[in-house]
């Protein structure tokens, strides 16, 4: 009883080892939609001043939150992914997640902002940004950082900070192919 515990342990622990590598080797041969939770920022909510063109009325990354975006642009030279583009949504904690984890220009794409409260307004920001996961064909990677909101409406699942979902793309369904964290 006590070896089939720990040989149950032992399996669901190699997991995410597992789907971390099924990522990466997706990753290796270019051509994916990743999105990418921002890393850690303290707090839930935006201040009551917020501000998207102050960051300094905004939720901003911790230091656990600039050393996980660091880890997160080693890992990916080190894993040799090639990145092709890196979009941001416009929010600080995401711009800075991008600019300190990818050596590249990093361009503001809005849909990657937090979704609307307005439904309406919610959809087309939605539908803008599944067209432009869709429509990718680049021979590198896309990598698009974003919120734990976003992702959720896109893909369905739930990141981590400094988690990335690498999508899977058919006809007009997006799904989830495999996860990395950086943590």
């Amino acid at each position: 009883m006590l070896r089939a515990a720990v040989l149950i342990f032992v399996l669901l622990a190699a997991l995410p080892v597992a789907a971390t590598e099924a990522g990466w080797a997706l990753l290796r041969y270019g051509g994916q939609v990743i999105l990418i939770n921002h890393a850690h920022s303290p707090g839930g909510n935006e201040p009551a001043n917020f501000d998207i063109e102050n960051c300094a009325t905004q939720r901003n990354l911790s230091s656990e939150g600039e050393q996980q975006a660091r880890r997160m642009g080693a890992l990916f030279f080190a894993r040799a992914a090639p990145v092709q583009q890196v979009l941001s949504s416009g929010y600080c904690r995401a711009r800075d997640t991008a600019d300190l984890a990818f050596d590249t220009d990093v361009e503001i794409f809005t849909p990657l902002n937090p979704p609307s409260p307005d439904p309406e307004l919610q959809d087309a920001q939605l539908e803008e940004l599944r067209e432009r996961i869709n429509t990718y064909s680049g021979a590198g990677n896309l990598i698009m950082i974003t919120h734990t909101q976003t992702i959720e409406a896109v893909a369905g699942v739930r990141p981590r900070d400094a988690e990335a979902v690498i999508l899977s793309r058919s006809d007009d369904e997006i799904g989830v192919a495999a996860r990395i964290n950086f943590n």
